[in-house]
């Protein structure tokens, strides 16, 4: 009976904190974001190995329609623009900013049937999460080991050029204006999503990767700005993250 007296005492003193701390309602809710990844991801693997029985790409389907439900506890919503240009016939590269873990919400919102996506190995050691990566076909780069990080990259870029696998970059508007770690920053908002014409790489050689890189950045950066209503400077922060779509 004290148990239950102390425990209740402890979530009634938790909801006064985060009805008046806006630092304690950012806590909380990166703490029930990374909560819901551990049980989602438990209970999709499940589902996972029940439906194909180990690890396919097949799965990402899956797992894309669990990851999207977490925008309606959040209340998060995503505006996207030119969907359509990710419904191609052959293998593409597809190529986004990096801002913040929100970003896994936003992937999945437009992520096209059998996309393999590529991430660090660490991520392979997180549980559940972990585990559900692993059943979603995806690659894992051991970032210590330049020489394996290298080899992947490697043949991605002979398959864009062996196969004139198109690039498609996505942009994703800034998050500031609902989610700032340094001003303990989150609640709803909208985020804007613009997928971009294709890159096309036929014809190009690894001389030519240096100004490949350099223009998908400057075009990712304009649209950036362009759809984000954060100032320039915030820009700078953002980086390409790759997934290869197959």
């Amino acid at each position: 009976m004290e148990l239950w007296r102390w425990l209740t005492a402890a979530l009634l003193l938790l909801l006064l904190l985060v009805q008046l701390s806006r630092t304690a309602r950012f806590y909380t809710k990166i703490g029930l974001y990374c909560v819901l990844c551990l049980s989602f991801s438990a209970v999709a693997s499940i589902v996972c190995l029940l439906r194909h029985g180990g690890r396919t790409v097949d799965n990402m389907s899956i797992i894309s329609w669990f990851v999207r439900s977490f925008k309606y506890v959040y209340g998060l919503h995503f505006e996207v623009r030119g969907q359509q240009k990710l419904e191609m016939d052959g293998p593409c590269v597809i190529i986004s900013n990096h801002q913040s873990i929100l970003d896994m919400m936003g992937l999945m919102e437009i992520l096209p049937e059998r996309c393999v996506q590529i991430a660090k190995r660490e991520l392979l050691f997180t549980g559940p999460v972990g585990l559900i990566m692993y059943l979603g076909g995806v690659y894992f780069i051991n970032r210590q080991r330049a020489k394996t990080a290298m080899t992947l990259m490697a043949d991605l870029g002979e398959l864009m050029v062996k196969d004139n696998v198109p690039i498609i970059p996505v942009v994703y508007s800034s998050f500031s204006s609902f989610y700032n770690v340094k001003t303990k920053l989150f609640t709803s908002g909208t985020i804007k999503v613009e997928v971009l014409d294709a890159v096309p790489t036929s014809g190009l050689t690894n001389a030519d990767i240096t100004k490949l890189v350099d223009t998908c950045y400057q075009t990712m950066r304009n649209t950036f700005l362009q759809i984000s209503k954060t100032p320039q400077q915030n820009s700078a922060n953002e980086e390409p993250a790759v997934l290869p779509a197959q």
